[in-house]
């Protein structure tokens, strides 16, 4: 009787015991449904973002590949031009050498008068506060030592428009490039020191030009034409300063 009176008392706590466990496991299923439709979710961004990300890197490497074959072709042509024209400097050099030679043996004097500085500007001359040849250059000048190299350049520019028989204009183009130097554009510094290499060459500003071209290639990376353009100096202008600094460039 006893163990009958235990019974029926126990009996109601485990039916609701199992109900509660049955109420706990719909809670915990439910929430188990919600996990992984979260998780689903965080999948499918996850995915889509990985996938935006890899475009762009895909973009990055295709504009990285450009810019890796735009310089290897600027280095190619560049150190083709350079080795040529090493050649055509000293060739040029060499013609000029033979021609003072054969002008002093006939005694000829085919020396070229300078034109006077300050001479009358050409039509269509650029405007400027200065009104000399030499008055430009040194504007341009004292704006290219503030750093002003644009503004340095259209000075330069003028006194060649406006003088262009001016004895001034292996310096205007001289400094040109001297700008672009300075302003860490080597690409256009090599080209502008060209000019005056190949144009003026009875310029006192030439030897300077080949070290600062020679200079410019190092700065691209190029040393084989860097070096190329030291050798030029010396065995052009070997008492020149430059080329003392050259021949140290060399060691």
């Amino acid at each position: 009787m006893k163990i009958k009176g235990v019974l029926f008392f126990l009996f109601p706590a485990v039916v609701f015991s199992g109900c509660a466990s049955k109420s706990d496991l719909v809670v915990v299923s439910d929430d188990v449904r919600k996990l992984r439709t979260e998780s689903e979710t965080i999948k499918s961004q996850s995915a889509a973002s990985y996938s935006d990300v890899q475009q762009v890197r895909d973009e990055v490497a295709q504009l990285q590949g450009k810019f890796d074959e735009m310089g290897y072709r600027n280095q190619q042509t560049f150190g083709r031009l350079g080795l040529e024209d090493s050649l055509l400097v000293q060739k040029m050099d060499n013609i000029d050498t033979r021609l003072g030679r054969i002008e002093q043996q006939l005694g000829l004097g085919l020396q070229k008068p300078a034109a006077p500085k300050g001479s009358a500007p050409a039509a269509g001359s650029v405007p400027s506060s200065a009104s000399t040849d030499s008055a430009l250059l040194n504007e341009g000048v004292q704006k290219l030592a503030k750093n002003s190299y644009a503004s340095a350049r259209e000075s330069f520019t003028a006194l060649m428009q406006t003088y262009p028989k001016s004895s001034l204009f292996d310096d205007a183009q001289f400094y040109i490039a001297e700008s672009y130097f300075s302003e860490k554009w080597y690409e256009k510094a090599v080209l502008e020191y060209q000019v005056v290499i190949a144009r003026y060459t009875k310029s006192n500003k030439r030897p300077a030009a080949l070290y600062k071209q020679g200079l410019s290639f190092e700065q691209l990376g190029d040393q084989v034409n860097a070096n190329a353009r030291f050798r030029d100096l010396l065995n052009v202008y070997p008492a020149s300063p430059e080329a003392a600094m050259a021949k140290k460039k060399l060691r």
